[in-house]
């Protein structure tokens, strides 16, 4: 069969780096870099087997089982796009990534994130004095009351008493309340630690990706943004001890001796309160009220923070929030606080919610494995969401030109796999160019009978 592309989508180009043959590339060469820890010259090598299991989450297969039954038949385009040479079949792949430790793909997210600084796309996503902002939230993508696993995590039915087995992660993306895209960071797992005989939990795990973090990232300045788990005196030594800004949500009721300073501060006129109309929409008018330095607890005296309370009040109905934060609150940035403090909700809505419903299927169980398998397949699965974000906010137009074409990211993802199925093609660029041109008439042959 001949396509025809057109003048029209030959003139659409590919970023030579910033692309996503650019990107699997510099992916490739990051996973050539791990230390293999299988002995001796293994039938499959380490970055093959990474490349194999990136290659699900990049084409989006609904299961592992759909992609090993494909692939053996597309195992040229598998060579030619992820660059791999030998293809494991399932129980290799899961063998050899059981034993990797989910951190050492740590580097495969920095390339790429090296490379999107390099073009300049983290400008677009800095929102408050020079710093870029961080949504934190944790999230479940396992759970079964069969299946597990030495590092699940227990709980106890509440209706039938059953053990649920389930795995969680910390998941982190930055954020812009200007922008849909997202840039997810390396999750970090919550679940049973070696040695350990209690669950995991979320605070831990935050502990654990600061550290991380401040190791990728030294200069990055940053404002993490959370909800009212996060508004505790352990933690914000911890954001303190990192460099991090933040701002935390505050549940009413949870604080009930800040709450007291600030309706004191209240009562002899020691807070600032004003209010705006929105810049788009009439119907709605922003109240603030705002008091620097207050003690967050009675217990914790020395940590001071900066209270931002909200109402948003739309044709009589109205909606409230607080933070505290390091920032110091004026009049002329309480709007912006406002605006990162409610971007936390991006975490949820454009990174998980993208991963549960929009073709990445991360509650499906590829596998659990006996050490590391399902937190390994998490990370290169929030990995191929990374390359996807970043080439939705790239110069790569030929990405973008093709995802306007199919509509939608699922009949994206859908058109990919067909091309990658039905042809053998040598790049990503050679897919997106077959998206591009559309459906194509095809002249059939007659069937001459040898009879």
């Amino acid at each position: 069969m001949k396509t025809n592309n057109g003048p029209a989508t030959s003139k659409i180009g590919a970023h030579q780096d910033l692309s996503a043959d650019g990107l699997l590339r510099s992916l490739r060469v990051s996973f050539e870099s791990i230390d293999d820890p299988f002995p001796g010259e293994p039938e499959i090598p380490l970055a093959d087997a990474l490349m194999s299991a990136y290659a699900i989450f990049s084409l989006k297969a609904p299961s592992l089982l759909d992609f090993e039954r494909r692939k053996t038949a597309e195992g040229s385009n598998l060579k030619s796009i992820y660059g791999m040479k030998a293809i494991p079949c399932d129980t290799q792949m899961r063998t050899r990534l059981d034993e990797i430790d989910p951190d050492s793909l740590r580097p495969a997210y920095k390339a790429v994130f090296n490379q999107a600084e390099q073009e300049k796309i983290l400008e677009n996503m800095v929102f408050l004095e020079g710093c870029i902002l961080i949504s934190n939230d944790g999230t479940g993508y396992f759970s079964s009351e069969k299946l597990h696993s030495p590092v699940c995590l227990e709980k106890k039915n509440s209706k039938t008493g059953q053990t649920i087995y389930h795995l969680q992660m910390l998941g982190s993306a930055i954020v812009h309340p200007d922008h849909k895209e997202v840039i997810p960071l390396p999750p970090e797992p919550i679940r049973k630690q070696d040695g350990a005989t209690k669950n995991d939990c979320e605070r831990n795990a935050s502990r654990r990706w600061l550290q991380k973090f401040r190791q990728d990232h030294s200069e990055l300045k940053a404002i993490i943004v959370e909800d009212g788990l996060g508004s505790n005196a352990p933690h914000i030594r911890d954001l303190q001890e990192h460099r991090c800004h933040f701002i935390l949500g505050l549940k009413e009721g949870d604080h009930a001796y800040l709450s007291a300073c600030l309706d004191k501060a209240a009562a002899i006129d020691e807070t600032i309160e004003f209010d705006i109309p929105d810049p788009k929409n009439p119907k709605v008018r922003h109240f603030f009220r705002f008091v620097n330095a207050l003690p967050l607890n009675e217990s914790n005296q020395d940590i001071l923070v900066n209270t931002l309370e909200y109402w948003e009040v739309r044709e009589g109905a109205g909606k409230y929030f607080c933070w505290v934060t390091d920032l110091t609150i004026t009049t002329g940035n309480a709007y912006q606080i406002m605006r990162g403090g409610r971007a936390r909700w991006k975490v949820e809505n454009e990174t998980f919610n993208t991963l549960k419903n929009q073709g990445y299927h991360i509650e499906h169980n590829y596998g659990l494995g006996k050490k590391n398998l399902s937190m390994v397949f998490v990370t290169l699965m929030m990995l191929a969401f990374l390359v996807d974000q970043i080439l939705q906010m790239s110069p790569c137009s030929l990405f973008s030109a093709a995802l306007k074409k199919a509509g939608t990211k699922k009949d994206l993802w859908e058109k990919a796999r067909a091309a990658f199925y039905f042809f053998e093609v040598a790049s990503m660029e050679t897919i997106y160019r077959l998206i591009l041109a559309g459906r194509q008439k095809i002249q059939s042959q007659p069937i001459e009978d040898s009879s």
